[in-house]
């Protein structure tokens, strides 16, 4: 009864968690699929960095709810097809925050919520919000940094359609170490490798 019972429980967080990234897609017309993408890409690379099959889970469910912030951005800025004024931009940068302030708690380790607030940190300390460095940024947001980035360039965005796979190949080997820890850059690289049909893509 009591494993059925934590059984039910896991379930419906799930699916919670699930529902919760999938209202915050829905805000942007152009990244339909986004979080849910993110989410596998984490596991995978997550999976490649030998972690438990729990610890995979845990770094899926961050990847839905890394952008669970943008829900408090207007929609207007968020749909936007030009450039975004220094106003707007700093507004979208303030997402962080905010997504780590809804879901701080939500797990026992706060995977969740660190996944939230770092993942736009950069391995060289030139991100936001904080300008964490290498190994000071949380592994699940590294990992997350990478995932986002490359569904980013392999998605159709308001000013450009899907990037060519070697062109995104070519951005995680110039970013390694820049912009994203050159550990799970490498990683995301044997991925885009193996991928010959380019499957993972919008």
């Amino acid at each position: 009864e009591l494993r059925f019972q934590q059984k039910k429980t896991k379930e419906l967080f799930h699916k919670t968690v699930t529902a919760l990234s999938e209202a915050v897609d829905a805000k942007d017309r152009y990244t339909s699929g986004h979080s849910k993408r993110v989410a596998e890409y984490s596991m995978k690379i997550a999976a490649r960095l030998g972690k438990t099959k729990e610890e995979q889970e845990e770094i899926y469910r961050a990847g839905l709810l890394h952008d669970v912030g943008k829900i408090r951005i207007p929609r207007e800025i968020i749909n936007k097809a030009g450039k975004l004024t220094d106003e707007e931009y700093n507004t979208i940068k303030i997402h962080p925050i905010t997504g780590y302030h809804i879901v701080r708690g939500i797990d026992e380790n706060d995977v969740i919520a660190l996944g939230a607030k770092y993942h736009h940190e950069r391995y060289d300390g030139k991100g936001y919000p904080d300008g964490l460095a290498g190994e000071e940024i949380p592994l699940v947001a590294r990992i997350i940094g990478v995932a986002d980035a490359y569904d980013a360039m392999s998605s159709t965005r308001s000013y450009r359609g899907v990037l060519p796979q070697e062109v995104i190949r070519s951005e995680m080997q110039k970013c390694a170490g820049s912009q994203f820890d050159p550990e799970i850059a490498e990683i995301m690289i044997k991925i885009i490798d193996e991928d010959t049909e380019y499957r993972f893509r919008e």
